[in-house]
């Protein structure tokens, strides 16, 4: 026993004397057919080539709720959120146990809430949905709080529904097999499970209401209106829906001169995250605290005002 518990010592006195190595980390994203994904990996790309001993990879996630989780809990040190979902775990509601340890480096791109029938539907407004199957997303994902929340503003419980939990992959599925009768997926203009479901089938995507999108906008100030053009996916007409901002996030109590390196590198190489994620046209430093009543993490805030300094 004496000789084991010297060769354990032995062995953590080793470890200890072993020069470290690049810090590896991971970037939460969400399901691979959506945009989290493709952008946590082009992140993570950026940012293990440009920050020193810095090594990076993105994870499939099921999205916001479990990236802040993650974030918060230390399992992950960045992942990408709803800004909504953000803003209830900073104050610790529903469905966050408490107030979440995290902040914002900057805001990315807005998505859309786009409820997706098949065009020949008699579906036409949100209020045709009762009594209709229809996913509402995948447990834990930004996509079914949102859905959720949208529908319970607008009177419209998911009880009033035959509600299933698909992620964005599962839905598209089961829409093109004629499973349910609607799907919502939260995410940006153009987003990948859409467009490839368009050119199969034909689909439309609903249209809310000018007094739905106001009553929305007034009961959770964090969603705006967003009115998309026709022709963004395949033989679809325009659209005008909620939307609301993403953002990246990382704990707030990540170390300062690393939350300012990663904001600093991502500007830098902004052009490159833009060639590869479209989107992300939208990710400047003029919006980086686009989401209204968060605050930056105080490492990107250093960058921020360095910039506002500038121009």
């Amino acid at each position: 026993m004496i000789a084991l518990s010297k060769h354990i010592a032995f062995a953590l006195l080793l470890a200890l004397s072993i020069p470290a190595t690049a810090e590896t980390y991971t970037i939460g994203t969400g399901n691979q057919s959506g945009t989290y994904y493709p952008l946590g990996g082009m992140l993570a790309k950026l940012w293990s080539e440009n920050i020193p001993d810095f090594d990076m990879r993105a994870e499939v996630t099921s999205a916001s709720v479990e990236n802040i989780v993650k974030v918060a809990s230390g399992r992950e040190l960045a992942g990408i959120s709803m800004g909504n979902v953000m803003e209830q775990a900073i104050e610790g509601t529903k469905p966050f146990p408490r107030k979440m340890d995290v902040a914002v480096l900057f805001a990315l791109y807005p998505n859309l809430v786009q409820f997706i029938v098949p065009a020949n539907s008699d579906i036409n407004s949100i209020e045709d949905l009762k009594g209709k199957r229809v996913s509402l997303g995948a447990p834990g994902s930004g996509t079914r709080i949102s859905a959720i929340n949208i529908l319970s503003i607008l009177g419209i419980d998911k009880n009033d529904m035959d509600s299933q939990a698909l992620n964005y992959s599962a839905t598209t599925r089961a829409l093109a097999n004629g499973q349910i009768d609607a799907g919502v997926i939260v995410g940006s203009l153009g987003v990948g499970a859409i467009t490839e479901l368009s050119l199969t089938r034909n689909v439309r995507i609903l249209s809310f209401s000018a007094a739905e999108l106001a009553k929305i906008s007034t009961a959770n100030p964090a969603y705006y209106t967003y009115s998309a053009p026709a022709g963004i996916y395949n033989d679809v007409g325009a659209f005008m829906v909620p939307a609301v901002w993403n953002v990246l996030l990382v704990n707030k109590n990540l170390d300062n001169k690393l939350a300012y390196e990663m904001t600093k590198v991502t500007f830098e190489h902004i052009d490159e995250l833009r060639k590869a994620i479209s989107v992300t046209q939208s990710t400047t430093v003029d919006n980086m605290d686009e989401l209204a009543g968060v605050s930056l993490h105080p490492g990107a805030q250093k960058y921020f005002d360095e910039h506002k300094i500038q121009q």
